[in-house]
């Protein structure tokens, strides 16, 4: 079982490792590579979003589709921007002035700048943050509302590379590619009606006492909610010394939960999976799981852990690797509504 962000709990997972929650505190030719797109065997049973090509742009505001494959895909193009920003300093500038509808067209080397969203847009009119594929940046937070984060890659940031807290977020055709420090995430998310799109992350190692996983929530407190309505699909989650989803509502048996509310409603689909802990996606005290059209590869007891009432779980159509022992390990709290293969063992 996997870790997220307090200093003074710890925990075991189903094999017995211990862990313990810690505080958060050449580029452009990796990015190139990643904004190519990658392969994937996923067969998913819903189909992938369309290939953006030739033909149409998208309509100015919206994000692109991404591409066909799971992994980063190419971004919108960046025609009518409200903004533009090529540097840290016009970075800061724009960030500052946005407002409900903003398209804030992005490109170059921030440098050691994290890209951090606070101004909220509305469900009309998000704020959408536009790079090109190659924009590159220390790092992304997201602590606001209604807000469009594209084609943005987040290189060697303080970990998590990508942190998103709000309702209505959206992450597309972005990367995170080896991040450190604290737990070393690669992406952590709070909040209703979160998507998480077409992104690639890349390289998180268990350096220092981290627990480095792909993608986690929890809930323990008020800044740290339960998460709802959360779509994750055609991600690609590569070299991942842990887990390539966490997620712990807020009564989790990691026994630091809040108590407040309920994570439910969590949709992980069409995602490549190279994860090294002994699950490749574990839920603790969640509710409706949806996990569709995965390709899980990698070395590990079982592909998916449910754990503490993990009520109406489906499973279905995901692609199990050789080495994998069996495709669902869950206990007896977690078999209401369960739907999918015969658990071939414990979570």
């Amino acid at each position: 079982m996997p870790g997220v962000s307090r200093a003074s709990s710890e925990h075991r997972d189903g094999s017995g490792y211990r862990w313990r929650r810690l505080t958060v505190g050449s580029v452009f030719a990796a990015v190139a590579l990643i904004a190519a797109g990658c392969s994937t065997t996923s067969t998913g049973q819903n189909p992938p979003p369309t290939v953006a090509g030739p033909g149409p742009a998208p309509q100015t505001g919206a994000p692109s589709t991404g591409g066909g494959l799971a992994g980063m895909g190419r971004p919108a193009p960046q025609t009518n921007c409200t903004a533009r920003a090529t540097d840290a300093a016009s970075l800061e500038e724009a960030l500052a002035g946005a407002a409900p509808g903003s398209l804030i067209c992005v490109t170059g080397d921030m440098g050691a700048t994290r890209l951090e969203i606070r101004n909220s847009g509305t469900p009309q009119a998000p704020i959408h943050i536009l790079g090109d594929g190659r924009t590159t940046v220390h790092g992304i937070t997201v602590t606001a509302n209604d807000v469009i984060v594209e084609g943005v890659n987040a290189v060697n940031a303080d970990a998590p590379g990508i942190s998103l807290t709000g309702n209505d977020i959206t992450v597309i055709n972005d990367s995170s590619i080896s991040p450190r420090g604290g737990d070393g995430d690669a992406l952590r998310f709070w909040g209703n009606n979160i998507k998480i799109l077409h992104n690639t992350m890349r390289d998180t190692r268990n350096l220092n006492g981290a627990h480095a996983d792909c993608m986690q929530t929890f809930a323990t407190d008020s800044e740290h909610v339960a998460s709802q309505h959360v779509l994750i699909d055609n991600n690609r989650c590569e070299q991942i010394d842990n887990t390539c989803l966490i997620v712990e509502g807020p009564n989790s048996s990691a026994g630091d939960g809040s108590g407040v509310g309920e994570t439910s409603d969590i949709t992980f689909s069409n995602n490549y999976c190279d994860a090294h802990a002994s699950e490749a996606v574990f839920m603790d005290d969640v509710q409706n799981v949806t996990l569709t059209g995965n390709d899980i590869v990698g070395r590990q007891s079982h592909a998916f852990a449910f754990q503490n009432q993990v009520v109406n779980a489906h499973v279905g159509n995901n692609t199990i690797g050789p080495d994998i022992r069996y495709e669902v390990g869950i206990d007896d709290s977690s078999m209401q509504g369960y739907q999918g293969p015969p658990p071939g063992g414990a979570p």
